[in-house]
């Protein structure tokens, strides 16, 4: 029990963990982004062309 304890307790390697930490958000965040990329580009595209073709069929003031 007393291991245990002191591994919990160890703040030695903090450093270490911290920057794998940031290091696994950081490829989770790109592996989403170029995943979700293409779809959120081709959805963007669409709606703007659907306001410009609304836009386009209203009558001038």
């Amino acid at each position: 029990m007393e291991k245990v304890r002191n591994f919990f307790a160890d703040d030695s390697g903090n450093a270490t963990e911290y920057g794998l930490i940031i290091a696994l958000v950081s490829v989770a965040i790109i592996a989403g982004a170029q995943l979700l990329g293409g779809g959120l580009s081709t959805m963007f595209s669409n709606v703007g062309q659907g306001l410009t073709d609304k836009a386009g069929a209203m009558p001038a003031l």
